[in-house]
């Protein structure tokens, strides 16, 4: 599947000029224009610095997260050099883009981190947080499968301290 989506983020950055090579951590090569590979301050600050001839390694990042990232940037480049996008379309767009399950948020949120690609690093947020808003500790437990590690007794003396916290 990253594969497929590799190459078609390939075809439609081909016609957009210089190419970047991004190279994954588990070794899956992306083609892309470098417009689309630019939207990551990462990669915009290595080819600036001309560090991109044998391509641009990313150890932290693999396969699937980057074609779900590069997806998104290309999403966004395409309508950057677009005149008159409409903003409806990005927002719907963003939309359906960020509907993903917690995991692959997750990798998102960390993969926009690490590639330094803020606009999209703002939506896994602002999505992790829509996630967790209105929700008790147990529900955030069990919507994250995060383990109590805490004894009773640490949790009594927890909420305690922190009253306002846990009130309706």
């Amino acid at each position: 599947m990253a594969e497929a989506a590799a190459k078609e983020v390939a075809g439609a950055a081909a016609a957009a000029g210089d190419m970047i090579l991004l190279i994954s951590s588990d070794g899956q090569r992306f083609e892309v224009a470098q417009a689309v590979a630019s939207m990551s301050r990462l990669v915009r600050n290595m080819v600036e610095d001309e560090c991109t001839d044998n391509g641009v390694p990313l150890p932290n990042v693999p396969s699937a997260v980057l074609a779900k990232v590069l997806e998104y940037c290309s999403e966004h480049a395409a309508a950057a050099a677009a005149a008159g996008e409409e903003v409806e379309e990005l927002k719907s767009f963003d939309a359906a883009f960020i509907e993903v399950d917690n995991a692959t948020l997750f990798d998102l949120i960390l993969a926009a981190n690490y590639l330094n690609v803020p606009c999209l690093l703002a939506l896994a947020c602002q999505r992790a947080a829509d996630l967790i808003r209105g929700k008790t500790v147990e529900e955030i437990r069990a919507e994250f499968n995060i383990a109590n590690d805490f004894t009773p007794e640490e949790e009594a003396e927890i909420r305690k301290e922190n009253a306002w916290a846990f009130q309706d």
